[in-house]
Order: structure tokens, then sequence, then C-alpha cells
């Protein structure tokens, strides 16, 4: 069938829904198998509900399901991909058809860095009007059949929930209607998928009039206590953010604040001086909806876009929480689910372009020091997927090391860990230099505190102690310590640890002698596993029930 499979190709695609009866209609289908999320929504901390200020991107790039259709991937030339995880609160797939399915690959993506991630159900223009009065404009049964479809398709795909955006003029009986649908929306959705979310877009008012407000107020605050928050329009002052935050009370971080990043309309900031919006917003304590940072992609080119993309997000940074892990094991080889060739242990197997934002890995912070310091992409070289991270800086003169902080921790340390790094230290004097990691925590005592804002600092740095051979047992999992390939250096290490908690991960490039002039290095981390030593040792769980199907053979 066409809606699941590519006409030209015959692969299995992601699709949408176009109109009332293709979603009243819709069911579970034995074809649609590929398009459900395959990664359950990873752990993090602090969870999503406590109470500080959140990021929503709203992605909205030439009206979707472009090469990101694709569900295996595609030998796309340098496409779009987004990797700052580790700073946003919620990922929102947007186009104009009326049922956006987040292509599955992006949810896949999210996930596995802990983000949660909304489908958008649009209505708008005159079609928007007639298909709002045929659910809307009669009685509750309509309305309810609607709900439960929304949270059916969630629950069946496994992404997070919906934005709920009506952009046209309602009869009264449909404005009357509304509240009610969307608490029952709200509740359906919360019912079928844990920790779900429904936010409303800032159009109609509660008389049904479509007037955008710019912020929460009289005219649409009933939309906003129907569900689980607002998502204003672009075009707002401060003062609209001093009335939201009286009217919001204790909810406001549940308002999130538009930012346009393309600029249109009579707004503060966008593109690079997006900051200047954030800034205002957080003044305030409410939440930000950054729509269609794509702008970077678009608006500057794809050649340099990850360097544009790292600078773009580096200059919002003082104004993003970060996001901490909080469970183990930490694995990933920062693949980005792009590259323009593959590799495997080092090597590089196929020179080609591809593209598949299921493959991205965990990805780190990439923390901003300006030019003494950058974390950023390598597509020339990885030990596995299609990318390494490159860490580039400088030594001052006599300093011995410098420290650069990769992951944000916050979890209780196991008695013993195993970490694991694979590395390739590039440039003049890769023998004057050694590279380690090195792990910050705190103690117990400080631990789990609800709503925590600013996490102490760590008051302990440890560095692992260097495994010459692989622990007994455990020589599979660990068959390169100490021995590279490829170039790329392998290590092993062990840490125990007691009564304290995880806190930060970070590499450490550190000089063998202190050099009178300034050292400058660049090293590419290959792989990086954080592992406790107890799981390590359990014999994993055997796979059972296997089955294959949808097969074409080539």
């Amino acid at each position: 069938p066409a809606r699941y499979f590519d006409t030209r190709t015959t692969e299995p695609i992601s699709f949408f829904l176009s109109s009332l009866e293709e979603l009243l209609a819709w069911q579970p289908d034995t074809n649609d198998a590929f398009n459900v999320s395959a990664v359950p929504l990873a752990q993090r901390q602090p969870p999503l509900l406590s109470k500080r200020p959140r990021t929503l991107v709203c992605h909205d790039m030439r009206g979707g399901y472009l090469e990101d259709r694709f569900i295996q991937g595609s030998a796309t030339r340098n496409p779009y991909v987004f990797y700052h995880w580790r700073y946003i609160d919620i990922f929102v797939y947007f186009s104009h058809h009326t049922v956006t399915i987040p292509p599955v690959c992006w949810t896949n993506a999210a996930h596995r860095n802990g983000v949660p991630v909304l489908g958008t159900f649009i209505t708008e223009w005159t079609d928007g009007e007639k298909l709002c009065e045929a659910f809307l404009g009669g009685g509750e049964e309509a309305y309810r059949a609607v709900g439960e479809q929304l949270a059916r398709i969630a629950q069946h795909y496994r992404f997070d929930g919906w934005l709920v955006n009506v952009e046209n003029t309602l009869s009264a009986a449909a404005a009357g209607n509304l509240p009610p649908f969307l608490r029952h929306l709200t509740a359906e959705v919360h019912g079928a998928v844990p920790g779900g979310l429904v936010i409303w877009y800032d159009g109609v008012v509660q008389n049904g009039a479509l007037k955008w407000q710019n912020e929460l107020n009289e005219q649409n605050r009933v939309f906003f206590d129907a569900c689980d928050g607002l998502f204003t329009n672009y075009n707002w002052k401060e003062e609209h953010l001093e009335r939201t935050l009286g009217l919001a009370g204790l909810r406001h971080t549940d308002v999130y604040v538009g930012v346009d990043v393309f600029a249109r309309g009579d707004v503060i900031g966008g593109g690079f001086d997006t900051d200047k919006s954030l800034r205002l917003i957080r003044q305030y304590g409410l939440s930000a909806a950054i729509f269609a940072p794509g702008w970077v992609y678009e608006h500057l080119g794809e050649e340099n876009f990850l360097r544009n993309e790292n600078k773009f997000w580096g200059s919002l940074a003082e104004y993003l929480l970060t996001h901490s892990i909080c469970t183990l094991p930490l694995a990933t080889s920062f693949s980005l689910g792009m590259g323009t060739s593959r590799f495997l242990d080092g090597k590089e197997e196929e020179a080609r372009p591809w593209y598949d934002l299921s493959a991205q890995e965990i990805q780190p912070l990439y923390p901003e020091h300006g030019d003494r310091l950058s974390t950023s992409c390598c597509l020339q070289d990885a030990w596995c997927g299609g990318s390494s991270l490159r860490v580039q800086g400088t030594i001052d003169p006599g300093k011995e090391r410098v420290a650069i902080r990769l992951f944000s921790l916050q979890m209780p340390a196991p008695p013993k860990l195993f970490l694991t790094l694979l590395y390739k230290l590039e440039g003049p004097h890769p023998d004057d230099l050694t590279v380690a990691l090195e792990l910050g925590t705190w103690n117990s005592g400080t631990c789990h505190r609800d709503n925590v804002t600013s996490l102490p600092e760590p008051n302990s740095w440890h560095h692992p102690r260097l495994l010459p051979a692989p622990p007994p047992g455990l020589a599979k999992l660990f068959a390169a310590c100490d021995r590279g390939s490829n170039g790329w250096t392998s290590r092993c290490y062990e840490l125990e640890l007691q009564d304290c908690s995880l806190r930060d991960l970070s590499l450490l490039v550190s000089l063998r002698q202190p050099s009178p002039k300034e050292t400058s290095f660049t090293c590419l981390l290959g792989e990086l596993r954080v592992l406790d030593a107890a799981s390590v040792a359990a014999a994993p769980p055997q796979v059972q029930g296997l089955a294959a199907s949808q097969l074409w053979w080539q």
C-alpha cells in the first residue's frame, strides 16, 4: 500500500493522515509495524514535570516528511539532523497535514536521549472550519471519537502526545465543545501513554474567533486549563510575559512562549539573535518553544551546517538547562545518525553518504568555551557508525591538563564501575599527551531532592584505574583493552566507590611534561562506555520468540 511503502523503491515510509475520515478510519495495520518506535523513552533528571523552565523545539521544515520519511534510512548527502538533546525537554514534529504522526526515526533518536516527542493535530483555512464543524459542531460522541483515535495512534506508534493547533474560525457550537474535547483528549492521552502530553497552540480564543493572543489571558485560559500547556504565538513583548506570569500562577512553566527562529512578524530576536528572546522569557521563569530551528540549515545552507548548528545552540546555552543521565549502562559511539562513510572497528566499510536518525547514538553535552575548547562532530573518521566526537582545545603555558565535560550524571554510584574508552590523538605531537577519564561525585546526603534546579558541584574527583587486561570472565566484552586498531587506542578502567552519587563524566587531556608554551590538541572519541560491574557480570537475558516478517530479498 502506498501509505506505508514508497511507490518507487517499495521501502517502508513514515506517513500522515490528511482528513477527519482517514483519522476516524485508522486502525493498526500489519503493514505499519515499521512505524512503531523501537526505543523506549530513556529516563533522565530532572524529570519533565519538575518546576524548572522547559525548552520545547518545534521542528517545521519544508512541509515535513522529507528524507526522514525513509524508515530504514536513505543515501542523503548533508541531511538535517538534531543532536542538542541534552538541552531540550520536548520535541514536536510539525507539518500542515491534519494528523502529523512523527516519523519513527525522530521518535527513536529523541527517546534514546530522554526527550518525549509530540505529533501535531492541525486544522486551518476553510477546510479546517468544515473539519471542526464536523467533529465539534454536534454532540460529544463525535469529538470523543476523535480524542480516542488520537490517543490510540500515539499509543500504537509509541510517541508521547499531541500539539493541538486550531487556526480557523469556529461556530458557537464548535467553540463551546472545544474545551471539553481538549479535556477528553488530554485524559485519553494520559491514560494511553505514560507521561503523555497535550499542548494547545494559541490560535482561536474562547468565543471561536481566530485571534492570536501572544500570551496567556482570559480569552484563551479555558484551553490552558483543559490540557498540559500553552504554546503562545510569536509576536509578544515584555508586557505579555508579565501578564502571562501573573495569570499562570503555579503553572507558569506550562506556558511555552513561542520564538520563531525565522523572525517572521513583529518579534524580538530570531536567527543568531534568538538569545534575546530567550533571555527575556527566562527572566520571567517561563518555558520557551523554539519554532523552526531548522533555519540554520535552510537559511545558512547545508555545507557548513554542523558548524553553524553548534554556533546557534552555543549562543543559547546560557538560557538552556541541561539534563542528566540517570541510568547505566551508558554506551555511545557519538554517531549523529548520518555520515559520508560507514565505519566498523575504526575501519571504513563503505564510502557513500547515509542518513538514518534511528541509528543516532546517545549525544553528549556540547559545551561552548569560545576558542579555547570545542566539541564537534567529525565525519572523516569514526570507530563505529558515521562519526566520532572531535574535542579540540589548548592547554595553557605551565598548566598540566584540561578537562572537558562530556556528560552530566545524576544517580547513585554502584560499588564498582567498569569504563571503556576508544580515542585517537591527532596533531603535531600526540606522544606528548595522555588521555583519560575523570568522574565527579558528591556525597549521597545531598542526593535526590524534588524540583532541584541547580545540583551541587561535585565534591570529589576520581581517576579510574587503568586495567591492563580484561576483567576475569569478561574477555569478550572488553576484548580491546589496551589494544587499539586502525590508529585508535583502547583503554579499560575500573573504579570502586562508596556512598556517593555520580555527577559528571569528563575527558582529561594531560601533558606528560608541563610546557612553557601553549599546547593545542585534537582528540577524536570513538566510543565511551560506563558500566555497572554487577550487571555486566550477570548473564544476559536470552532472546526468545524471534520472528521476521516483511522480507524483501535482493
